[in-house]
């Protein structure tokens, strides 16, 4: 929406507290990922090559007449690295707008752009990472905050051609980017879940410290639950196919779906809590209504801090 001035919500840790004020207001007390350097140290094993200060090793390389590595430290910022990761299987690519259905295609978008709104309000570096490009990785690292443009357009133009297990895959490729991704980084997951990653997944980005955040986009009426639509033939469409064929349901199989559909969604959204993450669910492609998703996520999260 053209002129659409996004509602920022705040990144609310659910654990770690920040030293110092929140969004890099203030040098960090702490050494790590950052943009001060605040002194040099000897080359340990398990530096980052990006660390190596070139020019101080040189010199004392040619003082002491031996390789000797210079490593700059860093006071560790306090805004926290935001990681949107996309789901692009060709079920995230339905519907159009034309349809009476969630199109989640816009409300991906919105979503990620809202959740950039809200990093570079907090003065946070974000990276994107999806499976789009049959099945490899399209990574923007964290980096310039004024290239986040960059995001958007990703989540914008990139098709929905990634396999079915592409958001297990991602977890797992994110898991050799921890040199860029510390402790306390925000992993927004944008999918539907239907075809959702195995438990392991979600554990072993937990261990690594991070903030992670399911965002569950399923259409209300047709995923989340499902309409009393017995004897009425409806128009199915194969996502990957495109092939569209009328089925016909009996009230009892529509009653049925409507059961099955909402014990899917409250059992996913269970078995997220119990890893002790803090899901939310979008059912609207809508800005306001997505922005006012993530602001009420980030208000109960908030609430909730303080009961813990």
């Amino acid at each position: 929406m053209p002129g659409f001035d996004r509602q920022t919500f705040p990144l609310v840790p659910r654990r770690r507290r920040l030293v110092g004020l929140p969004f890099g207001d203030l040098p960090s007390r702490r050494r790590g990922h950052g943009g001060d350097v605040i002194g040099s140290r000897p080359y340990a094993a398990g530096d980052p090559v990006s660390t190596i200060d070139w020019f101080a090793t040189a010199r004392l390389s040619a003082v002491s007449g031996r390789d000797a590595f210079v490593v700059r430290d860093r006071s560790a910022d306090e805004a926290p690295r935001v990681v949107l990761l996309c789901d692009r299987r060709p079920a995230m690519g339905i519907y159009p707008s034309s349809l009476p259905f969630l199109e989640k295609p816009c409300a991906l978008v919105e979503a990620a752009l809202s959740i950039v709104a809200s990093a570079t309000a907090a003065r946070s570096d974000v990276a994107a990472l999806d499976l789009a490009d049959g099945g490899e990785p399209f990574w923007l690292p964290p980096g310039r905050r004024d290239r986040t443009w960059l995001v958007g357009d990703r989540f914008g133009a990139a098709p929905f051609t990634a396999p079915d297990d592409n958001v297990e895959r991602a977890l797992t490729f994110l898991g050799g980017m921890r040199g860029d991704l510390p402790p306390g980084t925000f992993v927004f997951v944008l999918s539907d879940f239907i075809v959702a990653p195995p438990a392991t997944s979600w554990v072993e980005a937990v261990a690594h410290g991070w903030d992670v955040v399911p965002v569950v986009i399923q259409d209300p009426v047709w995923e989340q639950s499902f309409p009393a639509v017995g004897g009425i033939s409806l128009p199915v469409s194969d996502p990957r196919t495109g092939r569209v064929a009328l089925v016909r349901l009996t009230r009892r199989q529509a009653e049925a779906r409507r059961v099955a559909n909402e014990e899917r969604l409250s059992s996913l959204l269970r078995e997220l809590v119990s890893f002790g993450l803090d899901p939310l669910v979008i059912g609207a492609s809508d800005p306001h209504d997505v922005d006012r998703a993530l602001v009420s996520w980030a208000e109960l999260r908030r609430r909730g801090r303080w009961l813990r």
